[in-house]
Formats: C-alpha cells, structure tokens, sequence
C-alpha cells in the first residue's frame, strides 16, 4: 500500500478489515464512527445498521460461530461500547471470535471531559482476549491484525479495537518509506500428544458403556464429518449438547438425547467433544463417580473443571478425532447396538418419545408450549435455521426440535442470555441466504429487541419470527387472572400485559403479522411466512401458565 496519496483512519481501517476478509459488519453510528462506516462501504463490505448495541453485537458474535471467522461490530463511544460489552462477554464466554471496534474521543481531550468520554480498553480487557488502541493512525492496520488474530487463536474469544476521532478524521500519507503492510490474521491448528491419543485409545477400547457428548464447540470447529465417521465406527451412543445437535444427525439410530439423565448416569467412559463440564452437564454431577472422562478442548484451563479428567486431549478437534479414529481398532463391542447398554437406552428413549408425542397430540385452546412447537416443527424443512430464545420457550424447544446439520440451531447458549433472538436471527440469514431462517422466541424475551423487526426489513431479510406469547417472564396470567390481582395487590414481579398486540408491530415496520390462537390457525400461518419473501412475525398466544413454582431441567440437581 504505497502511492503517495493521503488516507484517513476511517479509511485505513476499512482497507484493514477488508484485507481480514470482513464481508458484513454490524453497527450503529454516530460521532464519531459515521465516516468509518462511509468508508467500510466504499470497501465494498455490507454494512447493517442496528436500532440498539447489544443486537449488533451478538449479530456479530453469531456471526462469529457461524463463520468461524470474527463478526465485526462497529459503534460509538462511551454509551455505546457500554451497551456492546453484551456482546463481547457472550463471545468470551461461548467461545466466539468477534472484533468489536469503538469510536472514542479526541485523543487531546482525553481527561478533560470530552463527549461520550470512557475507558473504553481497560473498559473491555476483563472481558476481552485483545482490548488495544492503535499507538497512530499508520498502526492502525498491525492492530487490526492482532486483534484478528487473538480473536481466532486457540480458544475463540473476544477483542477491542479503539478509535479515537482524531485517528478517524486524521490522515497518513503511504509515500515511498512510510508505507504500511497489510496482513491477513493466522490460525494455528494443532493435534494432541500421540502418547496421550493411545491412552484415549485404550480406555475406549476396554469400555462397557461408552458416551459421546457433542458440544457446541464441535460445531463450531467443524469436526461433523470426523465425529460422525468415529460414532459410526466406535457404536457408541451419542448425546449432544443443545448447540451440538446436527453434528451428528438427531435421527441417527445412537441418538440418546431422549435418554439424557439415564446415559449420563450409566456411562463408564465418556467421551467430551468439544463441551465443557459447566451448568449445562450439570457440572459432572450426574455422571457416575466412576466413569473416566476423556476431554477433547481446545483449551488447557477447561480440562478436570469440576470433575476429574483421565485423559485430556488439547488440539484442533477435527484433528484430534481424526487421530482418535486411526487409532480404536474398532466397535467398542461386537455388535454395539444389540448390546443391553445400549438396547436399554434406545427403549427408554422410545418411552420418552412417546410421552412427548401426546403432548403434541393435546387439542385444547390456549395451546401449550408442546403443541405449538409441534406445529412449527412439523413444517420446517431439514435446511432450516431456528432461533431459540426465552425461558421456558428455550428449555422446552430444545427436547422437541431435530437437526440433521450443524450450526442449523442456535439459542441462549453458555450464557443464558436474553435478547439474542433478533440479532441471531439477522446474522444467520445473511450467513445462510439459501435457507430459511425462524426464530421462536418468548414474549418476554422478545421484548429486548423487538425494534430489530425494522433492521431486518429494512436489510430485506425474509424472517419468520413467532412470537411465543404466554403473558409473562416464565409464566403469565391471562385478563381475568391479571385483572383481579390487580385489583387486590401488586401483580407479581414475572407478568406482563396479556395479549399484546406484537404482530401489529411488523404491520407498523413494513413487515406482516398475524395473531393466531389454535393449530390449525398456527400451522397456516407458518406455511404462509415460510412461502413469502419478506419477514413475518407471528404472535402465537398459548396458555399461561398462572403463577406456578419456576423449574427447568437444567436446574435439578445444580
């Protein structure tokens, strides 16, 4: 990059995450990252202007999961890196590569009281890989490079990159001595200690009733091919974690998702793949105290986490499987599956299945959350991408929905936070522009980004969104329910107003809505969102609940 001619640091920062190979960012502007955003799209890089940070931001870090490259986020100063740090700690804590780049003041004003004035690095280091400023505007594209760089490296995470305006507005001249490099970020894979894979190898070939756990990390290391060659070949049960479904099909014949608690509880060796030993394994606990654990990470500090760890396995998981599928001779047992381990997984599997089945089949009106997601299941072709947001909506989804491919579902994810839905929902569909994209999403989580309607329509991005709509956070009260507490005390701290209107929400953003009440009304509805081109948002009223003690499965035991 040498002609003589002057750039500013908007447009070097441009030419920075384009040489990264940035295709998207996502971002609000406003001083003073207005002429960054110019810029990035006079580079031929789509920009998509959010209504709130915290939506940009986990856009982008889904972006992150999705591509395996960073998701790129742009916003301003002060207020709005505060509100982006959302987006930043659920990078961190799920493993996901993101850049987040922040606007901030004058470098001269610094201390003195300047607009939107904050600490923004140090603001962003507990939370972050890489949280740096630029030492001038001619470094800005080495910073950008390393930030690239750690956000890749290893375990996947988060970094910052801080823009002052004077760096923006100012200008460098690349004449002949002063011209500056442009390089792409480096990813480094590794494989395991061979010494450590025998080990592996060994205990797998002595066991009795192996497990395989798939985790979201396997999803996002692309190891389905290398995991579905090992289950195929080892005949070991399987059971993915929520975000590890698709790696290996759910209608695969090892499938025990059905059987959680009874194959978590009977394995004598299980095989972690990519999934940590955190609240959604129930820290450990629900395995047998005897079974020994073989963890395959990318990252050293998350081996013997809460539990003991026989043998660890650190690398590249695609790798690491590969080496694991050279070295087992074979099945774990002549004929796995007639074996009483596994016979007796897959028939409690079945008798669960069942049970669900005639949750599906219940026709009363208000629908529950079982026969609402069963009329949505029902009719989404095997490329969709569901989003998965809310408490109770979440928790039950998850046991109901199937996924022949990975990266197809995406949720809350390791840090369980509400308000994801719409910027997920966003960033899948412009990393899957052939497949649909529905986002099933609680009322009340719905409620953090509902304006996203409008970013969506605005970018002609054809969502489905339905909106599960029970009155409240967990649980609701319906008008007579709500009315009468009303009337005799304070309502409780979980409902909201019941029956709002949310489908005349995307009527009023240029999008369609409609409100349904039975399965025959929800089901029509999908079929007609999943026939049109542009969004839909559906607001699927379904009963209550009242005021019930709050459970989820994940809680028991923890």
């Amino acid at each position: 990059m040498a002609s003589g001619t002057k750039h500013t640091g908007a447009q070097l920062l441009a030419r920075s995450l384009k040489q990264q190979g940035v295709t998207v960012v996502f971002g609000i502007v406003g001083i003073p990252v207005v002429e960054v955003a110019e810029a990035i799209q006079a580079e031929g890089i789509r920009f998509v202007g959010f209504r709130n940070e915290q939506s940009c931001a986990y856009a982008a870090s889904v972006w992150g999961y999705l591509t395996q490259t960073p998701g790129v986020c742009l916003v301003v100063s002060g207020p709005g890196v505060v509100h982006a740090l959302a987006g930043v700690v659920n990078s961190q804590v799920n493993a996901w590569p993101l850049v987040l780049v922040g606007g901030a003041c004058e470098t001269a004003l610094e201390g003195a009281g300047a607009f939107q004035e904050a600490l923004q690095v140090e603001m962003c280091r507990p939370y972050a890989k890489y949280s740096a400023r630029p030492p001038s505007i001619a470094q800005i594209p080495a910073t950008v490079e390393r930030a690239f760089t750690h956000a890749v490296a290893g375990r996947p995470g988060a970094s910052y990159v801080d823009l002052p305006a004077d760096y923006i507005q100012g200008s460098f001249s690349d004449a002949a001595g002063n011209e500056v490099e442009l390089r792409r970020f480096t990813r480094v894979l590794a494989q395991a200690n061979p010494a450590d894979v025998r080990r592996a190898a060994d205990i797998l070939t002595n066991a009795k009733s192996p497990l395989v756990v798939v985790g979201k990390g396997a999803a996002y290391a692309r190891a389905e091919t290398e995991i579905r060659t090992f289950v195929d070949k080892y005949g070991a049960p399987f059971l993915p974690t929520p975000m590890g479904k698709g790696v290996v099909p759910d209608a695969h014949p090892l499938n025990v998702s059905s059987a959680r608690s009874a194959a978590l509880r009977g394995a004598d060796v299980v095989v972690l793949l990519g999934a940590r030993i955190n609240w959604l394994l129930h820290f450990g606990r629900r395995f047998s105290p005897s079974a020994q654990i073989i963890q395959i990470d990318v990252c050293p500090e998350e081996f013997g986490v809460n539990i003991p760890v026989s043998v660890a396995l650190q690398g590249h998981l695609p790798l690491v499987v590969q080496q694991l599928i050279a070295a087992i001779p074979g099945a774990y047992a002549p004929s796995p599956a007639t074996t009483p381990y596994v016979s007796g997984l897959l028939e409690h599997a079945q008798r669960n299945a069942a049970k669900q089945g005639e949750k599906y089949a219940a026709d009363a009106v208000p629908m529950g959350y079982h026969r609402a997601f069963y009329e949505i299941k029902r009719r989404l072709p095997d490329d969709v991408v569901l989003v998965s947001e809310g408490a109770n909506t979440m928790d039950i989804a998850r046991t109901v929905f199937d996924f022949q491919e990975p990266r197809r579902r995406l949720d809350c994810a390791t840090y369980a936070n509400m308000g994801v839905g719409m910027g997920f929902a966003i960033a899948a569909q412009l990393a899957y522009p052939a497949s649909p994209v529905v986002a099933v999403v609680g009322d009340s989580a719905f409620g953090f980004s509902a304006m996203e309607l409008e970013t969506a329509v605005r970018a002609r991005l054809p969502l489905v969104v339905v909106v599960i709509n029970n009155n409240g956070i967990y649980f609701g009260l319906d008008k007579g329910e709500y009315d009468d507490v009303e009337k005799h005390g304070p309502l409780p701290s979980t409902a909201l107003t019941p029956d709002v209107r949310y489908e005349l929400i995307a009527h009023a953003v240029g999008a369609r809505g409609f409100l349904v009440r039975t399965p025959e009304e929800l089901g029509s509805a999908v079929d007609d969102a999943l026939q049109h081109d542009g969004l839909t948002l559906i607001n699927c009223l379904i009963a209550p609940g009242g005021q019930q003690k709050l459970q989820f499965a994940w809680m028991a035991g923890s």
